[in-house]
């Protein structure tokens, strides 16, 4: 499993990283946080999609050491770093990215994706502080238009697990609703849960991962590790 925090592409939330793997490491998975470059250090896409597919191409050469199956690799994400995810989900062959880190041809393809209140749109209902800070001085309509991911879905998409509150205000939950109609289009098997209370940023939603009482501490969002766990099992024919 590999863990991408949130940030908005500005930094990495440290409440979507070690607390979250150590979660999913109870449900019996090998987790690993990807620390991506964002904004204030000059990077820019697809620096981090980049990064992204170098950590699973790494994770696939050094699989036997690790302890890891190298054909039930799954990315996880968190709202900005869900949009990471997907993009990875979408456009692991993305030759520019892979230029990058001299990658081969689906070396960087996820077996699952795990998206928590992703970013995805870059269009109606999109965090644009998070398109900006992605393209950087890339920023184009031709390149806001090429990051909507929900445009950019094909039938090779690995099976996803999505969830998303109803009333988060910052990352509306029509992200997760396009993109799951996109799979859909694209016959990706996909599992979606969309929780009617709480606000954007939950992570585990419980009181370890509570921001200083502002995302909340919410029983029935907190259940999502093991849906996703019970998904991924079922995935992966466990």
């Amino acid at each position: 499993m590999l863990i991408c925090p949130g940030g908005a592409y500005a930094w990495t939330s440290p409440r979507e990283a070690e607390p979250v793997a150590i979660r999913l490491a109870s449900h019996g998975f090998q987790c690993f946080v990807l620390d991506y470059s964002c904004c204030p250090t000059g990077a820019e896409y697809p620096v981090a999609l980049a990064q992204a597919l170098l950590a699973i191409k790494t994770l696939r050469e050094n699989s036997e050491a690790w302890h890891v199956d190298p054909e039930k690799i799954a990315i996880c994400g968190f709202s900005a770093g869900g949009h990471l995810a997907a993009n990875v989900s979408c456009d692991y062959n993305n030759e520019e990215a892979l230029k990058l880190i001299g990658g081969k041809k689906d070396e960087g393809k996820p077996n699952a994706s795990l998206l928590c209140y992703p970013v995805i749109t870059s269009g109606d209902f999109a965090h644009k502080d998070s398109i900006k800070n992605l393209l950087g001085s890339r920023f184009s309509p031709e390149m806001e238009e090429y990051v909507s991911l929900e445009k950019r879905v094909t039938e090779n998409n690995p099976p996803t697990f999505l969830w998303h509150t109803f009333e988060d205000n910052a990352v509306p939950v029509q992200n997760s609703l396009f993109y799951a109609l996109a799979l859909k289009e694209k016959n990706v098997p996909f599992e979606m849960h969309i929780f009617p209370n709480g606000s954007h940023g939950l992570s585990l939603a419980d009181p370890e991962t509570n921001r200083a009482g502002v995302a909340g501490t919410l029983k029935d969002v907190s259940k999502w590790p093991e849906l996703a766990a019970a998904f991924l099992n079922k995935t992966f024919g466990e």
